[in-house]
């Protein structure tokens, strides 16, 4: 099993399937992690939403107006983009450790902790802007299918908690702890609505 997991690592997260991605995230090893899970999660939230925008793509959608909002959603509910987050941050963490074993020069340091810090920050800012993207489409949306609009939204809320999560690990100055806290009080606002 350990040549096995060693073929996963070199593997990119968004190509294996999603029973090998649950098995080497549950494996005792450093990565993937919180952060890869939570980038994970935000594709599903994603992709749901998504869902929901095609099927609002009727005739009757088309008269309204509500078929081109469809389009643009479906258009801005990227999952590479997450699950490239979380090829990268496996990448990061892979880096951090080596920080913690080699001896470095400081800027190469501070630039492999800044990255390390910024993939599950941007992971925060693009779940929260998904969410009110989806958030402003749901009255345009198929009445039929709005409860997978909002798994999208109830899904990326989770992940944004958890790739929050990921940010404190990574020591960030307070006032971005307070600005990603700002965010998720939005996050949470949106959600109290649907609840």
């Amino acid at each position: 099993t350990h040549q096995h997991q060693d073929s996963i690592k070199t593997m990119s997260i968004k190509s294996l399937p999603l029973d090998q991605f649950l098995a080497t995230l549950a494996a005792k090893q450093p990565t993937p992690g919180g952060g890869a899970a939570a980038a994970v999660g935000a594709a599903i939230g994603n992709a749901a939403a998504s869902m929901a925008a095609a099927y609002t793509t009727r005739k009757k959608d088309a008269e309204s107006g509500a078929k081109a909002k469809a389009v643009e959603l479906q258009s801005a509910m990227d999952v590479t983009e997450f699950l490239q987050a979380a090829d990268d941050d496996a990448e990061a963490y892979a880096d951090l450790q080596r920080t913690w074993k080699e001896t470095m020069a400081e800027e190469e340091k501070a630039k492999i902790e800044a990255r390390a810090l910024a993939i599950p920050t941007n992971l925060v800012e693009t779940c929260h802007k998904n969410i009110l993207s989806i958030h402003s489409f749901l009255p345009h949306c198929n009445t039929n299918i709005t409860s997978d609009a909002k798994v999208g939204i109830h899904t990326l809320a989770g992940a944004a908690r958890a790739a929050y999560q990921t940010v404190l690990v990574n020591s960030p100055p307070e006032e971005e702890k307070m600005r990603l806290q700002t965010l998720l009080k939005e996050i949470r606002d949106v959600e109290d609505e649907l609840l």
